[in-house]
């Protein structure tokens, strides 16, 4: 993942901003004293990308990968819609807990830009529809210039999306989020059809950290920078999340990306590892180099 790179990490201010304050209120709203539902994974499972996290001999990937996480960001669906059989495959090959969360079709985001996707979208969702109870939150990624003046757009989406499938959105024009009117407006839209509001925390765009819930999900899509500063930006998000399970959240589904991937399974494993110390849960912690621990981060 490119977005949001810059030359020197060690220069940016990574500290998350103020959490909104109606996400305290959404919480409080829906949340309720059950456990956590936390899913922890990665964007690929493929080996070319995750270099040195597969044992030697490893032949299929992604059954060893779910051994490991409890989830994985499918962005394969982005580029391509598949047939039954093979969503079936993946199915098949992955345990009962894990889950799959898909990312919308290119063609309805990226290149017809929510205009007129009907018919694609309900193809898209009879492909994902046979994951089964292994489907997660469904999460649609829209251009960095797609702005307000398509608000129309998201609505009919979001009220053409059915019921029973988790919708989440993630928007990179700051025009979204900083202009006060259009953000309530689609805050009111989220919360009126249970939609999670996608936090994106990557180096280059800081202004995407809203911090505003909108659904009792935090949905994060987290991009290290393969620098020092990725372990104490995960901590600080351990911390945060703490904050919000007890103020009633109790779904966070977390993606650790890296400019370059290499090291996303090992920041994954500590996220997962503090994650555990402070909420008292008991995530599996995986396998993170094929050899029983851990490994090093930097």
């Amino acid at each position: 993942m490119k977005f949001g790179t810059v030359d020197d990490p060690g220069q940016i201010d990574f500290a998350l901003p103020k959490d909104h304050p109606e996400t305290k209120i959404v919480l409080n709203e829906n949340g309720n004293s059950a456990d956590p539902d936390i899913y922890v994974g990665c964007a690929k499972w493929n080996r070319k990308d995750l270099k040195g996290f597969y044992p030697k001999g490893t032949s299929d990937e992604l059954t060893y990968y779910s051994r490991q996480f409890n989830c994985v960001e499918l962005n394969a669906t982005f580029y391509n819609i598949f047939d039954e059989d093979q969503v079936k495959k993946w199915h098949d090959r992955v345990p009962g807990n894990f889950k799959f969360f898909p990312k919308v079709n290119r063609y309805i985001s990226h290149l017809k830009w929510l205009n007129g996707i009907e018919k694609r979208t309900d193809d898209f969702i009879d492909s994902i529809v046979h994951f089964k109870k292994k489907l997660g939150t469904v999460f649609l990624q829209l251009r960095g210039n797609f702005k307000p003046k398509f608000f129309d757009r998201v609505q009919n989406f979001v009220e053409y999306w059915p019921e029973g499938i988790p919708l989440a959105v993630e928007f990179r024009h700051p025009d979204w989020f900083d202009d006060k009117s259009i953000a309530d407006e689609l805050y009111a839209l989220f919360e009126e059809n249970n939609v999670a509001n996608v936090i994106t925390d990557t180096a280059g765009r800081r202004d995407l950290l809203h911090m505003r819930l909108t659904s009792n999900e935090a949905f994060i899509r987290y991009v290290g920078a393969n620098h020092p500063t990725d372990v104490p930006r995960l901590d600080e998000w351990v911390e945060r999340l703490k904050i919000w399970y007890e103020q009633g959240l109790e779904n966070i589904y977390f993606f650790v990306h890296q400019n370059k991937e290499k090291k996303s399974p090992e920041l994954a494993a500590h996220f997962i590892n503090e994650l555990n110390k402070e909420l008292n849960t008991e995530l599996d912690l995986p396998d993170v180099n094929g050899n029983g621990d851990q490994g090093k981060l930097f």
